[in-house]
């Protein structure tokens, strides 16, 4: 239930959305989210009717900021990646089977996506950022992922089934950077590049998006290879913290 609130960000959900997305009936819910705002967790807005993240979460984030946090460590480079690409760009961190965003950048280019910003998850293998950390993970750890996600393809398309899928990472790993070509909106393309921890597991991604006609075949490889340079700076630098 917190990472459902946590996920609908700053203008919060009613208590409708947040039962149908948990699979709950609405008093259950209510009950949890009762007790989740009596420990602060989280909050209501009286008037608005609408469930938010609560003040202890940030504080329980300050100190796991310590351990977990890189968005200092990557600020500056999500930045250069979004004034060398005029696009959009992005940092993303692997939390479970998710992807969550943790940075976003604007770039110079008027017409933008807006599929992604800070907070937002999707299922690994969904978007760019997810599509290239599942694709380097161990092959074992991609067929036991969907196993327990066999519903892939129901909630986010045909593109999703397993066999799909599987070409896609397929491409993803002799390219070194994942392509969305407007999988979740029409028309909003993504390139996505794997972070790595110091122990060789992808844990983080950058990820670029923009409209369709910006990623034309000759300027992906540029994109692409630019991505590619600011991952491989990132994960070195991770490196360098022994993180």
């Amino acid at each position: 239930m917190l990472r459902i609130v946590t996920a609908a960000g700053g203008e919060g959900a009613s208590m409708r959305d947040l039962a149908a997305h948990a699979g709950l009936t609405r008093p259950t819910a209510h009950r949890i989210l009762q007790a989740l705002r009596h420990e602060g967790l989280v909050d209501f807005d009286e008037r608005l009717g609408r469930w938010l993240p609560g003040p202890e979460l940030y504080l329980m984030g300050t100190v796991a900021a310590a351990r977990y946090d890189i968005t200092d460590l990557a600020r500056d480079i999500v930045r250069s990646l979004a004034v060398r690409t005029e696009e959009s760009a992005f940092l993303s961190v692997r939390r479970g089977d998710e992807t969550v965003c943790l940075l976003r950048e604007e770039g110079s280019f008027p017409i933008r996506s807006f599929v992604l910003s800070e907070g937002v998850r999707f299922p690994l293998g969904v978007a760019s950022a997810g599509l290239a950390i599942l694709s380097f993970l161990p092959s074992h750890d991609v067929d036991a992922y969907l196993d327990r996600h066999p519903d892939l393809a129901d909630r986010w398309g045909a593109s999703h089934a397993p066999a799909r899928l599987r070409t896609r990472i397929r491409e993803t790993q002799e390219r070194g950077y994942a392509v969305n070509p407007g999988l979740i909106v029409e028309g909003s393309w993504g390139l996505g590049a794997a972070v790595f921890a110091r122990d060789g597991h992808p844990q983080w991604a950058l990820s670029l998006t923009g409209v369709q006609f910006r990623f034309s075949p000759d300027r992906l490889a540029d994109l692409g290879k630019t991505l590619l340079a600011h991952a491989h700076q990132l994960t070195a630098r991770i490196a360098a913290t022994g993180r």
